[in-house]
């Protein structure tokens, strides 16, 4: 076992298994189509750092943008590492706190399948993502799932090269955010490790918590928006997770918004594929059911809510008035503001 706190609260290796399991290896692509799959989204990712840095004004300092194109498993086990990375502190904290002992192993296995299986779904939806938490030689580099994107044009007929565009649209935006804000990586990076660090497994706790949320639960309008597990939140965790959403909100907003700028007149049935993707995001039945319990629901509401706040705030106070959200952590929107655009606006771009 390896001796760090994070590998002692969670067994990472059967996570890494689980997810590979539950992700499934996706569509049968040939080498030929696997080569035109990278061919593709190096065109597409340099077309994209060029388009995206135009329309947004943010530079990217750094080298030019480099694809990865993964397998389901590939994305599942680098997922997992940032995981890792970014809990080691909290779990550093936690191991301290009664959490060794002969329920030790128990604990890591339900852990692990929990985690395993959730990334699994993700691993046969996600098209593509930029990785806050690479380390800094490998900031350029910008992922592509090339078995879900291909069986996404085969089973819509997508135009292929126009469809990876258009993800690479969408994907470089976000590196784009994070090199060209100076601030914004450390500013999120700070966020995450403030709200892991109020982190407690301590079981009367718990129970307290689950006890207070069933009180709430009728009474507390915030919780439907935000997903249930905000009503197990501590009053300080639920500030943090505020923000975070409304940041989130931002970036996702703003990285469909560029998209669809940028692929006005270059990207051939452009607003077919949106509004598959908008369908395949608001599943319902069974699949809406697994998107709430891994809070994928939660991800569509960022989507939604964050793009109509900024395409009001571009039309209310033009595009230089938005790119003052860019300049300082003060001037990003909370989530009452991402829901009330003209909020942000007075209080920021100003008339």
């Amino acid at each position: 076992m390896d001796g760090t706190a994070a590998a002692r609260l969670l067994d990472w290796d059967a996570a890494a298994r689980i997810g590979r399991r539950f992700a499934g290896p996706g569509p049968v692509t040939g080498p030929a189509e696997r080569a035109r799959l990278i061919d593709d989204f190096d065109d597409a990712t340099r077309e994209a750092d060029r388009l995206v840095q135009e329309l947004t004004g943010l530079p990217i300092p750094g080298p030019p943008s480099r694809p990865w194109v993964m397998s389901r498993g590939e994305w599942v086990a680098q997922n997992l590492r940032g995981f890792e990375q970014i809990l080691e502190p909290a779990a550093a904290r936690l191991m301290g706190r009664r959490l060794q002992g002969p329920a030790a192993p128990f604990r890591r296995r339900v852990l692990a399948a929990q985690v395993g299986a959730i990334l699994g779904y993700l691993g046969r939806k996600v098209l593509g993502q930029y990785d806050l938490f690479l380390p800094p030689d490998d900031r350029d580099v910008v992922y592509f799932v090339g078995p879900n994107v291909v069986e996404l044009e085969r089973r819509h007929r997508f135009p292929r090269r126009d469809f990876r565009r258009w993800i690479a649209f969408h994907e470089v935006t976000h590196r784009v955010q994070f090199e060209g804000v100076p601030w914004l990586r450390g500013y999120l990076s700070s966020q995450v490790a403030s709200y892991l660090g109020t982190l407690d497994l301590d079981a009367r706790k718990l129970v307290d918590r689950l006890r207070r949320a069933r009180e709430e639960l009728d009474g507390a309008p915030d919780w439907r928006g935000m997903g249930i597990l905000f009503v197990l939140m501590t009053p300080e965790q639920r500030e943090t997770f505020r923000r975070m959403q409304a940041l989130m909100s931002l970036l996702e907003g703003h990285g469909n918004y560029v998209m669809d700028r940028v692929s006005e007149g270059r990207v051939r049935a452009a607003e077919r594929m949106r509004r598959t993707l908008q369908r395949r995001r608001h599943r319902q039945g069974f699949e809406r059911m697994v998107q709430r319990a891994v809070g994928i629901d939660v991800k569509v509401r960022q989507y939604d809510m964050g793009e109509r706040f900024v395409a009001e705030v571009v039309d209310r106070a033009g595009p230089e008035g938005f790119a003052r959200v860019w300049e300082r952590p003060e001037h990003l929107p909370t989530l009452e503001e991402v829901a009330r655009p003209e909020a942000w606006v007075a209080r920021v771009a100003g008339p």
